[in-house]
């Protein structure tokens, strides 16, 4: 199996094993837990994917994130509930009551609609420049939301959303995301994006389109999060802008410098690992009144990252399970051909 099938098909599985034996095993509270890591994992995944291939620096997954919630959250909401609930939308919204997958494409398709608008003026940035800038995007999102009380209930939150995520809708999306990125990472289109961020010059020498190039690998990364926020607003219930904030865009970037600037497998081990740890300090933070101790855990792992591994868990590369890398292409003779030429 070439092309990396081999490790995606590891991997894949190795995620499917874990999603049965916690689903067999493990109790509702659990679950959720687990739910909330998968959803990390759809996060990592497509900003080590749009951020990593084509060298942007966006910290804007939260926004998008919001706009899939919101989006999802509305078409699911039950229609009894939505004339005293959310009195301002139309009425072909006000009666509509999809089922979950339809309303995730919905807010994926809503995320990655908003990302072309923006992308076109906000990715002409570069560096710090374009983190600030998406980093405002985050703060236009979440004012715009809390000022829509008849469509979002504002600052009050929109609860009362049906649960209908549960490990095996979050696993499938995980799938999805992995899949998508991981073959696009090992097509012509990656081999471009990451042509794109090497040298710009020579990409644009041979035909490659940059701006066309970033948009769409920006585009993909907010679809990912837009359905990742749907999942999680059907996971937890309720939804309020709050939870979609700076220090959520800050957890996703030390997934992604953790795990390895590009490299989707150590996305996915940095996205689980660092749930893992949330969860398991958390008893100890309301045991101790110790709050924010996961944050500050999190920023010493980065900043030990980066001064002893910069290039992170995997690098931009991806493990071979059980093959060799091809030997490098050698441009000189050896050792017995210069023998034999003397």
């Amino acid at each position: 199996m070439t092309g990396g099938r081999l490790e995606l098909l590891v991997l894949v599985a190795g995620l499917g094993l874990a999603a049965a034996l916690a689903n067999a095993t493990l109790g509702a509270y659990e679950l959720t837990l687990i739910g909330f890591a998968g959803i990390n994992v759809m996060l990592a995944v497509s900003l080590s994917f749009s951020n990593g291939l084509t060298g942007l620096f966006s910290l804007g997954h939260p926004a998008f994130m919001m706009i899939g919630g919101y989006i999802a959250a509305v078409l699911t909401y039950p229609a009894n509930r939505k004339a005293f609930m959310l009195p301002d939308l139309p009425p072909w919204l006000a009666g509509a009551e999809w089922g979950l997958l339809p309303a995730t494409i919905a807010g994926a398709a809503g995320a990655a609609a908003v990302a072309v608008v923006v992308g076109f003026p906000v990715l002409r940035l570069r560096g710090h420049y374009l983190a600030v800038a998406t980093l405002g995007l985050i703060i236009i999102v979440r004012v715009l939301i809390n000022n829509a009380d008849g469509l979002t209930r504002g600052a009050l939150g929109l609860s009362g959303i049906p649960r209908l995520s549960g490990v095996w809708s979050i696993y499938a999306g995980v799938v999805v995301t992995l899949v998508a990125c991981w073959r696009l990472k090992h097509s012509s289109v990656g081999r471009s994006l990451m042509a794109v961020r090497d040298n710009e010059l020579a990409a644009a020498s041979i035909g490659i389109r940059l701006a066309a190039s970033r948009l769409a690998a920006f585009a993909l990364g907010a679809a990912c999060a837009g359905a990742a926020g749907a999942l999680w607003a059907h996971l937890v219930g309720n939804l309020t802008p709050a939870s979609f904030g700076i220090p959520l865009a800050f957890t996703l970037v030390a997934m992604v410098v953790l795990g390895g600037t590009g490299s989707l497998t150590g996305a996915v081990i940095a996205a689980l690992a660092l749930s893992l740890l949330t969860d398991a300090l958390r008893p100890l933070e309301q045991a101790a009144g110790l709050y924010g101790l996961t944050q500050i855990i999190v920023a010493l792992l980065l900043i030990g990252s980066m001064i002893l591994r910069p290039a992170g868990l995997f690098g931009g590369r991806e493990p071979r399970f059980g093959r060799k890398r091809p030997a490098p292409f050698r441009t000189e003779p050896s050792n017995e051909r210069e023998e034999a030429i003397r």
